[in-house]
């Protein structure tokens, strides 16, 4: 096992991947919207023109693909187990988006194996090669791999709804990582608000909670309604940011990515950016595994 985590991190250290953004939505429990609002706002950026490829790594529970209509014969489940090639395993969706599907019929991978670890980095190093942004649909919760992941990743959007355990949860997965990379960047977003003013109060809670308990500063992404379209785009297997690009929800999603990479931009320019997803993957990797 050391030898092969030897040459793990050798092959990691000659990589000369590309800068390809990478971006985590997490919640810290499920039904708040997450893998919806992963898959629309993976869309709107690539109306944009951005390369996009989704990651759904709720591995063996995933359902972007039946978000966007698509049936996947293969799954992430697949190439890591490596039964397919990464190219057999993504799929193309709305705009030009790629997308990997996480896989059914398993709830998730208990062991992994430093032959699945070195798999996941090589396909991760593959496509920062080819794609503006990379995109993780994240499985609700955490534990021991999803944190060594999520520490590697360069943003962390973070879904809560107004529900108190839905922002108890947000809190908790946002601590979680925190603990483990003070400087990591999270964007909150409120889902399913009944008004504006809802959604702004909840997310100022979860932005005075995280300045006062952990001395750690966040940006607000902003709030998305409660809208029947996204019911029924579900019912229709067909993104809502598609089927009802006049919703209320689609409307304020489209406007909330141009803001989010009109962000971006200023940062990248104001500032190099230092530590890379590939270089934070390494160091994890540079540590061992037991």
């Amino acid at each position: 096992m050391r030898d092969q985590a030897e040459k793990l991190r050798m092959k990691m250290l000659e990589s000369q991947g590309a800068l390809g953004r990478s971006i985590a939505v997490v919640s810290g429990k499920g039904g708040v919207g997450k893998s919806n609002f992963s898959t629309n706002f993976a869309i709107n950026l690539a109306k944009l023109g951005k390369k996009v490829v989704v990651i759904d790594m709720d591995i063996g529970m995933g359902n972007v693909h039946i978000i966007i209509g698509k049936t996947a014969r293969y799954s992430l489940k697949d190439y890591l187990f490596g039964e397919v090639s990464l190219k057999e395993v993504m799929y193309e969706g709305p705009h030009n988006l790629q997308y990997i599907s996480g896989g059914s019929g398993m709830a998730s991978i208990i062991e992994w194996s430093e032959e699945m670890f070195n798999g996941l980095i090589d396909a991760f190093e593959q496509l920062q090669k080819s794609f503006d942004y990379i995109l993780f649909d994240m499985g609700a919760g955490a534990t021991s791999w999803s944190l060594d992941l999520l520490t590697s990743i360069d943003e962390i959007i973070v879904i809560t709804t107004a529900e108190p355990t839905a922002i108890t949860d947000a809190y908790s997965m946002m601590k979680f990582i925190h603990l483990r990379d003070q400087s990591k960047t999270f964007y909150l977003l409120c889902n399913r608000a009944f008004s504006k003013e809802e959604g702004i109060e909840t997310l100022s809670r979860l932005e005075n909670t995280m300045m006062k308990f952990l001395n750690k500063q966040v940006s607000i992404l902003g709030s998305l309604p409660e809208d029947t379209s996204v019911r029924k785009a579900v019912r229709e297997q067909v993104p809502f940011s598609i089927a009802y690009p006049n919703s209320p929800i689609a409307t304020t999603l489209k406007v909330m990515v141009q803001q989010f990479v009109d962000r971006q931009m200023i940062e990248v320019h104001g500032q190099a950016k230092t530590t890379t997803f590939l270089s934070k993957l390494r160091s994890i990797f540079s540590k061992g595994r037991d």
